[in-house]
């Protein structure tokens, strides 16, 4: 009897449809079976790389760090930079995507409506980039979204987007972003230089982290405002609880 991907096809006599239908239905069996099994084996294990850091072009330099060696100015930053709500919504925020769509379409600075949550699953198990095959990757970002969020506790879930988001030319995670511009680990940042980190992860690549200008400057100082609003009002509760 013919098998595909490892299950044995029912016997009798079928049309191309029905045997189409059912490889079919196998395949996606084991994409569920496999993609909930690497989700649940990076709950305990830190992702030894991940698909941009091998495609990039300077090399990577990256070391992972648990949480509770990143300090918590941080985290603070993060939330206060990328998602507000992060401790509210369980993986896709609609008040943001709504807030995105409409500055938007009235001419505003674009901006994408993305959870830290969504950066997370996109960053740990897919690939970055734009074409025909981001509409492939954001069906596939949202089904991770999903697992994450049922399968990681929300400290998982912003420790492992702290040690992949994209620093910098060739530096991943916190760790490495420290040591680069500060010369000290990501436990003892102070709250402008988490800031500042924060303010360049939309843009790692073309924003200064030392020392910036213009915009950058702003919005970092703005991140570093708002972060004392994120610690003070608890808004990171569900990292520390």
């Amino acid at each position: 009897m013919r098998r595909f991907f490892g299950f044995r096809a029912p016997p009798g006599r079928h049309g191309w449809l029905f045997r189409a239908s059912w490889a079919l239905g196998a395949g996606c069996l084991w994409f569920v079976v496999l993609s909930v099994g690497w989700v649940m084996v990076y709950r305990v294990v830190p992702p030894p790389v991940t698909l941009t850091m091998i495609i990039d072009r300077n090399g990577f330099d990256k070391d992972w760090t648990p949480l509770s060696r990143i300090d918590r100015s941080m985290v603070d930053a993060v939330i206060a930079g990328e998602d507000g709500r992060f401790c509210q919504h369980h993986g896709f925020d609609k008040a943001g995507i709504e807030f995105a769509l409409k500055r938007n379409v009235n001419g505003g600075r674009l901006r994408g409506g993305s959870t830290i949550s969504q950066q997370t699953a996109k960053n740990a198990f897919l690939w970055q980039g734009t074409g025909w095959t981001r509409y492939a990757r954001k069906a596939l970002e949202t089904w991770y979204t999903v697992l994450i969020e049922a399968l990681w506790p929300k400290r998982r879930i912003m420790e492992v987007y702290l040690n992949v988001a994209e620093t910098g030319v060739g530096t991943y995670g916190v760790e490495a972003a420290a040591q680069r511009y500060y010369g000290h680990s990501a436990a003892h940042l102070s709250q402008i230089e988490a800031a500042r980190i924060a303010a360049a992860l939309p843009a790692p690549k073309r924003r200064e982290v030392v020392d910036p200008a213009g915009f950058t400057r702003r919005h970092g100082n703005s991140i570093a405002a708002r972060g004392r609003v994120v610690r003070n009002g608890e808004l990171d509760s569900c990292v520390y609880d």
